[in-house]
């Protein structure tokens, strides 16, 4: 019985070996392991927190790209929306990543309390949510995908800094342009889209939802990379 203790014992400790070196070895190659029914899956998850105003008076506002983006994402995606607390929210799947969509019903300026919400609740990783927002920062259409940033002056972004204690967060920026005149920047983002720019922001909001879809398959940085020159 001793000796049989003995090569059990050395068996298991030649297995924890041959998984030690092969760990190392695929870091090496810059393999991924592959996930099993037992491998947690909470890094697989991402929460895709599309900001706006809750309201009919608000539909098809500049303020509320971040709306309209969650819905071309859930018509590509076969995905609806329920309301739960604290946002509409709507769990889709891509190439076997889980895709948590949500619309926050706070109102823009405590998006936050959503955000924290919904992170907690499902367990997702602060690494694995991408918030979608409008920017008068940028031109109309500009896409622009960030790792990390202040707030810009945007407010949904100032409550969730301030409710996650933290700006290292993806963020997917929506060009408004700055076409308002001085003092009327609240006028502006809360006013309806021209016909002139519809068809920009319709062709706009397709690509960014391919962004969402590389964002979760590729990763922020190849993501950055392929969409951030365009």
């Amino acid at each position: 019985m001793g000796l049989l203790r003995k090569k059990s014992l050395k068996t298991v400790q030649n297995t924890s070996r041959i998984m030690c070196l092969k760990k190392i070895f695929d870091r090496f190659l810059g393999r991924r392991p592959i996930l099993n029914k037992e491998t947690n899956q909470e890094d697989m998850k991402y929460l895709i927190a599309c900001l706006g105003n809750i309201g009919a008076e608000y539909d098809n506002t500049r303020h509320n790209i971040g709306f309209k983006i969650a819905d071309r994402l859930a018509k590509d995606l076969e995905g609806s929306f329920t309301t739960n607390r604290l946002a509409q929210t709507s769990e889709m799947k891509f190439k076997g990543k889980t895709l948590l969509v949500i619309k926050p019903t706070t109102y823009m300026n405590l998006s936050g309390k959503a955000v924290k919400y919904w992170l907690q609740q499902e367990k997702i990783p602060i690494e694995n949510l991408l918030v979608v927002n409008d920017d008068i920062a940028l031109p109309l259409g500009t896409l622009r995908l960030r790792k990390q940033g202040a707030d810009g002056g945007h407010n949904g972004l100032t409550d969730i800094i301030e409710k996650l204690g933290t700006n290292v967060f993806c963020r997917l920026r929506f060009g408004l342009g700055d076409d308002f005149p001085r003092g009327r920047q609240v006028d502006f983002v809360l006013g309806q889209w021209k016909p002139s720019e519809e068809s920009i922001v319709d062709q706009k909001c397709d690509e960014a939802v391919e962004i969402i879809k590389s964002f979760v398959t590729q990763g922020v940085d190849r993501t950055m990379n392929q969409y951030n020159k365009k």
